[in-house]
């Protein structure tokens, strides 16, 4: 890890290790970040949402894509020093998939959602290099009526790739595109929610979509039959609206948790897969050089192991207010969470 870590970034991955700070009975358990990103350059409500590349080489020169909604997509390293940006105007929600075939060679595919449309949802779609951590745009491909917000994607086994593209109105554009050559669109349907989602991931196990609904909870989706559920809802100490990022901790074939980021109490809550149930919250403090994390919108997560400062996954987070007053993302050690909470 050090090798790729400047010595400056190596002091901010050790803040927060000496000191942890008592439990906030409102908030869970709290763990500390063990980096973060600079901030984007935007100001205001600016960050939004992050997705993790993993180096299965070099996993340590491991990559996060993370978009500024008033201005385009960042990639930065593990350290939180940023390798490049791309000025795509008003994106929202990210995700990448690796080995993607585009052009007869496999790499990094990276879909965002794009809002410059206000009243047409669009998903725009890059190559991410994970060499230089450079995007190129390769197309952008409309979904339908609405303004675009929430995003994840998937592939399935005959190399499909799934597009999910959540609407403020409550729409949610499940599209599957053939990027092999272009991007291609080869059928479109609808799912819905009675009010604005946007937080989503798809569990490619078993075929199942997962949604927050931001006043109600978080839903599930067959894809198969598109039937969907609200299985689990707004609750006090458990999920308080705004319910926005998801994410996944997948084991075994259904098994796992499902964290959700409990945007209304600054906190994110843990449930156990494939039932659902409540195991427990937890909350991003402040370190001794790394503050905590505040109204946080989108999340991702890896259990791959990262080398010594993520040996167990890397969990990022978008904070909401730093001290610089511009938005930035927090990188967690997931042993932290998984120690606090005494996860399996």
């Amino acid at each position: 890890m050090r090798s790729v870590i400047s010595v400056a970034a190596s002091a901010v991955l050790l803040a927060g290790c000496e000191t942890i700070p008592q439990p906030d009975p409102a908030r869970g358990i709290p763990v500390t970040a063990s980096a973060q990103t600079v901030p984007v350059a935007s100001t205001d409500d600016a960050a939004d949402d992050p997705a993790i590349w993993v180096n299965r080489a070099n996993p340590a020169a491991s990559l996060i894509v993370g978009t500024d909604k008033q201005a385009g997509l960042h990639v930065y390293d593990l350290s939180g020093a940023e390798r490049s940006f791309l000025p795509t105007g008003r994106v929202n929600n990210v995700a990448l998939l690796d080995g993607v075939t585009i052009g007869g060679e496999e790499t990094i595919l990276v879909a965002a959602s794009d809002r410059e449309d206000p009243l047409t949802a669009h998903v725009s779609l890059f190559r991410l290099d994970g060499e230089s951590g450079e995007l190129t745009p390769i197309g952008r491909v409309e979904a339908g009526p609405g303004e675009g917000y929430g995003y994840c994607m998937a592939r399935s086994p005959d190399g499909v790739v799934h597009s999910f593209l959540n609407t403020k109105e409550g729409t949610i554009y499940h599209q599957r595109l053939d990027v092999s050559d272009g991007v291609r669109v080869l059928g479109t349907r609808t799912m819905t929610v009675p009010s604005q989602p946007e937080g989503c991931v798809v569990d490619a196990r078993n075929g199942t979509l997962y949604v927050g609904e931001e006043a109600a909870g978080v839903w599930r989706f067959d894809l198969e039959t598109g039937e969907g559920e609200l299985v689990v809802r707004v609750a006090p100490g458990q999920l308080v609206a705004d319910v926005e990022g998801l994410a996944l901790a997948p084991s075994g074939e259904d098994g796992g948790y499902l964290i959700a980021s409990s945007q209304g109490d600054h906190a994110f809550a843990v449930y156990r897969l494939p039932d659902l149930g409540y195991v427990g919250r937890f909350y991003i403090a402040d370190g001794e050089s790394i503050d905590g994390v505040t109204e946080t919108d989108g999340i991702e997560l890896s259990l791959a192991d990262f080398g010594p400062a993520f040996p167990a996954g890397l969990f990022v987070v978008q904070d909401g207010h730093t001290p610089s007053r511009r938005q930035n993302f927090k990188l967690v050690d997931w042993e932290r969470v998984v120690d606090a909470l005494g996860l399996d």
